[in-house]
């Protein structure tokens, strides 16, 4: 039998945003000491400036990662962020009709489950507070990976001094046992795994871009609308969304076509305003001025959307990627934080799994044992990340039009039913199953599918009986049922239940 291992792993974590920081919670939890590196200054100071110049739009926080934040046993990290959490227990869709406005609310699950709206700042302070009072960790700000060798394990970092404009840069060279890569999705680690292993590489921009706006809190200090919402102003090709924060106020987001953005940067502020009336009734002015609103509009970045999927997700027993490094998806399904905080909890399963921090034997055998945890964890984890990317470009389409289609809130009906009714037969939507399980995304789909291929083939039988009754009862009362009388009964039965329902 080898001899106990002495020495523990050094894991370098490229990344120090929410799914950085809590890889190294994992990770620090299992012995190893571990370096987190991060191009910008500490996120805590605010006068960090974010990459893409702006707050990003508001982290919805559901089940997958706050089980991923529970696995990491920091019982007073997960009451802290969700102390500041504000719950959202479905959408409200607005909307206007022969000039008089409403909105609708559509709750997201029948069991009464939400899903939190969470500030950015205060869930990345509260992981970085974590880990700057753990004593295996070291945090390094200001340090930008610049290259790295996955077979020899070592990477370079150039360290940027804040304040100085000089052009000396000082380049550190450091070694590890593994790396991984949370740097996002312009990641500096993919790209320099992608020289070591055959990563198929797919990123899409989608022909929408997206400007942030804010709701000011009513002059009583209180939310000018409900808090307990994901609120929508749904269009075909345009889509404005409103999420609560802390503060009493919404921060909003505006997606619309790119071609729409140029054309308004050339026009008038009365387009603007235009543009909101007609689309977005009831935002202008009764929720933001018309002042506030073409500031914003040409103050706040016009930023594009990225989505991208890469197989493998890792190279070997020494470098890994996660959370948007390995897969962006669109923001549209509020999955993107969820699923990589689900990556750490997944990876570091497999790790546990394979023996990786069996500290009774050598470093040599952990690291084939590393190797052959890393390999398992790209071979489930990509069908499932593929799964959330598809998943989020279609919510897109849902959210700016499907939710108004009788279709849509039919099929919501049937098996919200089913769910409530007889749990039993496992009956849940997709949006149950994606926000408030732990299910493979890849597993919902199918899932999904399957109760698609049900309900269809329930209403085909249902239309079929219909149709043969309607047949019996001409062909033995003639004289009583005319095929005119009988569709004109029907119709009014259709449309009757078709009220009632919606």
């Amino acid at each position: 039998m080898a001899e106990p291992s002495t020495s523990r792993q050094k894991v370098v974590i490229v990344g120090a945003g929410p799914v950085g920081s809590l890889a190294a919670l994992y990770a620090a939890a299992r012995g190893d000491d571990v370096e987190v590196y991060e191009l910008r200054g500490d996120l805590r100071d605010p006068n960090t400036i974010p990459l893409n110049f702006t707050k990003s739009i508001n982290l919805a926080l559901s089940e997958r990662g706050i089980t991923a934040m529970r696995h990491s046993n920091r019982e007073d990290l997960i009451n802290r962020v969700l102390a500041d959490a504000i719950p959202m227990h479905g959408r409200m869709i607005h909307g206007r009709d022969d000039g008089k406005l409403w909105e609708v609310a559509q709750a997201y699950d029948v069991h009464g489950r939400a899903i939190n709206a969470v500030d950015r700042g205060t869930l990345n302070n509260a992981l970085l507070d974590e880990l700057e009072k753990t004593p295996n960790v070291k945090l390094i700000f200001n340090h930008k990976l610049t290259g790295a060798d996955f077979q020899s394990n070592k990477a370079w970092f150039e360290r940027r001094i804040p304040g100085d404009s000089s052009d000396a840069v000082t380049e550190v060279e450091i070694t590890f046992d593994y790396l991984i890569g949370a740097d996002g999705a312009h990641s500096a680690t993919r790209y320099h795994m992608m020289k070591f292993a055959r990563v198929d590489y797919q990123q899409e921009y989608i022909d929408t871009l997206w400007c942030e706006f804010r709701i000011p809190p009513s002059p009583a200090g209180e939310f000018l609308i409900s808090p307990n919402h994901l609120h929508i102003w749904p269009g075909k090709e345009f889509m404005f969304i409103a999420i609560p924060s802390a503060d009493k106020s919404f921060t909003c987001t505006l997606f619309a076509p790119a071609w729409y953005y140029e054309q308004l940067k050339t026009r008038s502020s009365q387009d603007l305003l235009e543009l909101f009336d007609h689309n977005f009734p009831g935002v202008c002015p009764n929720l933001i001025s018309p002042e506030d609103l073409s500031e914003q509009f040409t103050t706040n970045p016009h930023l594009p959307l990225i989505s991208l999927k890469c197989k493998p997700h890792h190279y070997g027993s020494s470098v890994v990627i996660v959370g948007d490094a390995a897969h962006a998806v669109l923001p549209f399904y509020g999955q993107g934080l969820n699923a990589g905080l689900e990556d750490i909890r997944v990876l570091f399963s497999f790790l546990d799994q394979h023996g990786v921090y069996d500290q009774t034997t050598s470093l040599e055998t952990r690291k084939s044992a590393r190797q052959t945890a890393l390999r398992a964890y790209t071979n489930q984890r990509t069908a499932d990340t593929y799964a959330i990317n598809d998943l989020s470009k279609q919510n897109y389409l849902e959210m700016r039009w499907g939710v108004k289609s009788p279709l849509y809130k039919l099929r919501k009906s049937v098996e919200e039913t089913l769910d409530r009714y007889v749990p039993s037969l496992g009956w849940q939507t997709q949006y149950s199953r994606v926000s408030f399980s732990n299910q493979r995304y890849s597993e919902v789909i199918q899932a999904v599918s399957r109760q698609g291929r049900l309900l269809g083939l329930g209403f085909s039988s249902a239309l079929v009986s219909g149709l043969a009754a309607v047949g019996i009862l001409m062909w033995k009362c003639p004289d009583r049922f005319s095929l005119t009388s009988v569709l004109r009964t029907s119709w009014q039965g259709v449309r009757d239940l078709w009220v009632k329902t919606f």
